[in-house]
């Protein structure tokens, strides 16, 4: 019996995942697929992710709404994932490209660290992601684009630093914070005004969940906090230590304290 690792799939391989895949096996790449001409199927969209820096590191955070047209799709869709343990990774555009790229992006950076035996620095994993989402630009001409928003801790600068993309895959370093998804520019607003230089990971935490409150008092494809129904932001910090996702108790207990403050203020918004 001949030794596996001595077959054609292993002489192929590189420490790039997604490259042997376009070798060996193109067709189980998510943007390898095209649509006939004019034919764009409806299909669940992920809208509005926050990202900020604070004082030892970066976070990202995500609303749970996905919309179809107009309408919703998923009241529970998470739309931030780790990509590894000192990088995350949102997502908004069309949900199901979006999620398998993500996919594909965590197995590309852990097939990187067990051929090379190291990590993959912030940067080069950065550049990666912009390379797949170059690869779905055919898709993206469709109709059918992913724009993620990617952010980790950068062992080399000891800050944590945010990356943005457009659907060519193009590479963009944001300071201080970002938002990306159809509630972006009603977060942006709300972050431009709380956001302040070296805030604690707590007060940060609070910052991203009342962008989000703000960005679904605006935007319909946008989910605000659900108390009703237990549903709260998707949150995810990264730090030194790597990444931790805040539990969901700590969310409910900060989007209360918002809903309070604005009530007891007497605000129309």
């Amino acid at each position: 019996m001949q030794d596996p690792s001595t077959g054609p799939l292993a002489t192929q391989a590189t420490s790039s995942f997604t490259e042997h895949l376009q070798r060996s096996r193109p067709e189980l790449l998510p943007f390898t697929q095209s649509l006939p001409a004019g034919m764009v199927p409806a299909s669940p969209h992920a809208t509005t992710i926050v990202a900020l820096t604070y004082a030892g590191g970066v976070l990202m955070a995500g609303d749970r709404r996905a919309t179809m047209g107009n309408i919703i799709a998923s009241r529970h869709i998470e739309k931030v994932f780790p990509a590894d343990q000192y990088s995350v990774l949102g997502i908004a555009g069309t949900a199901g490209l979006a999620i398998d790229i993500t996919r594909l992006f965590q197995v590309e950076l852990e097939h990187y660290e067990k051929i090379e035996g190291t990590l993959l620095s912030l940067v080069g994993k950065a550049n990666r992601l912009g390379a797949m989402i170059r690869g779905n630009l055919p898709m993206a001409m469709q109709g059918m684009a992913v724009v993620p928003l990617f952010a980790g801790f950068d062992h080399v600068s000891g800050v944590g630093r945010l990356f943005s993309y457009d659907v060519t895959g193009g590479r963009y370093e944001e300071q201080e914070h970002h938002s990306v998804g159809s509630g972006s520019v009603f977060a942006r607003g709300a972050l431009k005004k709380l956001w302040k230089p070296n805030l604690s990971e707590e007060n940060a935490v609070a910052v991203a969940v009342e962008a989000l409150y703000d960005a679904a008092d605006d935007d319909s494809a946008t989910g605000g906090p659900d108390p009703v129904r237990q549903l709260w932001p998707v949150v995810y910090t990264v730090d030194r230590s790597g990444n931790r996702r805040v539990p969901e108790r700590d969310l409910a207990a900060i989007a209360g304290a918002i809903v309070e403050s604005r009530a007891a203020a007497g605000r129309e918004a």
